[in-house]
């Protein structure tokens, strides 16, 4: 009934769909397996892309060639920046979706790709041969061949849902849960853990009085996620809202916790410590009077609210019974309750670095079952699967971003050299090279990449180069530009400055922290007639490139020192044991861990710096 397939990629979610698109695009025939093609791509909690880091990932994710920027700019209902006052590392672009066009568009999207099929079933069971994977059993006792299988389950590994003292199993609110994966990796020598995730009511907007909110619009002037000039930015939006908790619901919550299945011992999957229900917070932070609630739409024309900042477990009479005494939510109709989800989990520290499991080859994790938590980490772990399990299948090169590359890099390193015992969600703090590693650059970074396994088009590449070649341009013209003391000055006072006495250049002025290129534009007639030949994307790089150029090539440098650690191999079945001056914390942890270069040693918890400096001696280094 089935052929064989290079990669079966079982799950359907944002992780699922990127490591289907990816393998299919570079060559292999895929099977993606859902168990309900309804959901594909399903927005399961707010129906946002991006955000702080998480944008920057969504703009790698499109840069490598993925389809999640190019789905969001289709989909998205507002724009914004967020974090524009800041140094332009912490830019981080975000959209608010329309969660039904989103999967719609996915779906498209996911059709029009020649060689990927989809088969809606569950699938029970993995098919194993000689230690490495052979294809998968689904409910119905059906075995479909593959060479390699990506696993991206999401939340429904032995989902449990909670409301209140209620519980029943399922992967989502009206989906039943996954069985039988868990149990077959388990008896495989796989270790395994629970987590826990939430979400709040939906909420009819109808019944909400927005005149007691604060409106938050999108940007003036939008832009868009993706490089790809097949998508534009918005013409217009729809403002979320923003109001706040206050004491009265604080105390109406509290009515509940007797009946909480947090607070009680019934939720045993530990929870996103970023992202905490709303009796949590009002628990840890009992000293806050209100929380922030936002009121995101769900899309163009439904009504449906998310109302981001109230997860919940509590029973749904105390969710109502709270949202009544949150302004604006006086007369509110709910849709449905929140609920918390708990489902299985296998530590990432049992993959390699290309998301393959080291105990069964051509078998990859992505997303949930990593112990993630985000639409945008799944995403960019689906997609890495995706390509590394087409290259296993065809005899090429794994593909392994290096943390100075791409937050993507960063993510996979964290999770495997370092696990994670709660959700691990992406923060700018993580990464080490973060003005490297910026949202308007990613196409910089990873473009050639992506064009070289075939995912990125020519033209993307074709693009990119001339992004990078104006930019250029218009550095070493603003390096010609010189402005008199006469003009220069007033407007460096302006900017709390320092005045000039000679005739400088417009390049070294622009280094100044308060100075911007808009504030000579209208004193130097010159400068408006010049940055006029570019378009905003090269203006955009090039006054980046000037103000912070120096620390740049400081980041630069620390990254090549780390490089050169990262080229030096260690063999990954070495007798740490044969060096007794290493601490016996890192001798455990490098015996477990494998590490394949002194790089990958270095970032495993418990390995310190004393114990690289003598595996340096041992290298001979």
């Amino acid at each position: 009934m089935f052929p064989e397939y290079d990669v079966i990629v079982v799950g359907a979610g944002h992780a699922g769909c990127e490591a289907a698109a990816a393998a299919a695009t570079m060559g292999s025939r895929v099977l993606l397996c859902t168990m309900n093609m309804q959901t594909i791509a399903q927005m399961s909690c707010n129906p946002a892309m991006g955000g702080v880091a998480k944008g920057q990932i969504v703009r790698e994710i499109d840069a490598l060639g993925g389809l999640s920027g190019i789905i969001t700019d289709k989909s998205m209902i507002q724009f914004r920046m967020l974090n524009r006052s800041k140094g332009p590392a912490m830019w981080s672009p975000r959209a608010q979706s329309d969660r039904m066009l989103f999967a719609w568009e996915w779906r498209l999207a996911l059709e029009r790709i020649p060689n990927l099929d989809i088969w809606q079933e569950m699938v029970s069971g993995l098919v194993i041969k000689d230690g490495r994977i052979a294809g998968v059993r689904t409910g119905l006792g059906i075995e479909i061949p593959g060479k390699a299988v990506v696993l991206t389950n999401g939340t429904f590994l032995n989902g449990i849902i909670h409301i209140g003292q209620k519980q029943f199993g399922g992967g989502r609110t009206g989906e039943k849960a996954a069985t039988g994966i868990t149990e077959q990796l388990i008896e495989l020598g796989f270790e395994s853990g629970r987590m826990k995730t939430g979400t709040p009511p939906r909420v009819d907007g109808r019944s909400l009085d927005y005149s007691k909110m604060e409106e938050q619009a999108g940007d003036d002037n939008p832009e868009k996620f993706s490089f790809d000039p097949q998508t534009k930015p918005l013409t217009q939006q729809r403002s979320c809202f923003i109001t706040y908790t206050n004491t009265a619901v604080h105390e109406t919550l509290k009515e509940g916790f007797d009946r909480s299945p947090m607070f009680t011992g019934r939720i045993k999957g530990l929870g996103p410590r970023y992202c905490p229900s709303v009796e949590d917070k009002i628990n840890r932070f009992a000293d806050k009077e209100r929380h922030q609630i936002f009121v995101e739409p769900e899309g163009w024309d439904t009504v449906e609210i998310y109302v981001n900042g109230f997860s919940t477990s509590l029973p749904e009479d105390v969710q109502y019974k709270a949202l009544t005494k949150i302004p604006g939510f006086e007369n509110v109709r709910m849709y449905r309750p929140g609920y918390a989800i708990e489902y299985d989990f296998f530590p990432p520290t049992q993959l390699q670095l290309t998301l393959e499991t080291k105990l069964v080859q051509n078998l990859f994790f992505a997303g949930q079952i990593n112990g993630t938590t985000g639409y945008e980490e799944a995403a960019c772990q689906g997609l890495m699967a995706g390509i590394n399990a087409h290259q296993n299948v065809h005899g090429k090169e794994a593909v392994i971003l290096k943390r100075s590359e791409a937050y993507i890099g960063v993510l996979i390193d964290d999770l495997v050299n370092k696990g994670t015992e709660e959700p691990y969600r992406m923060f700018t703090s993580r990464a080490e090279y973060r003005i490297l590693l910026r949202q308007d650059n990613a196409d910089i970074r990873l473009t050639g990449i992506g064009h070289q396994l075939g995912l990125a088009s020519d033209d993307r590449l074709h693009r990119m180069q001339q992004k990078v070649k104006g930019a250029q341009e218009l550095v070493e013209k603003l390096k010609e530009i010189r402005v008199a003391p006469d003009i220069a000055n007033p407007v460096l006072e302006a900017n709390d400055s320092a005045a000039i006495r000679e005739r400088s250049g417009l390049y070294q002025l622009l280094k100044r922290p308060t100075v911007t290129l808009e504030h000579f534009a209208a004193a130097v007639p010159e400068i408006k007639s010049t940055v006029a030949a570019y378009e905003q994307e090269m203006v955009e790089q090039a006054l980046i490139e000037v103000k912070y150029r120096d620390y740049i090539d400081k980041e630069e440098q620390m990254a090549k020192k780390m490089i050169a650690l990262e080229n030096l191999s260690l063999n990954p079945n070495f007798n740490y044991d044969s060096i007794p001056t290493l601490s016996i914390e890192a001798r455990e942890k490098l015996k477990r861990m494998k590490p394949q270069t002194l790089g990958q040693a270095s970032r495993i918890s418990g390995v310190n710096p004393s114990d690289i400096s003598i595996l340096m001696i041992y290298l001979g280094r």
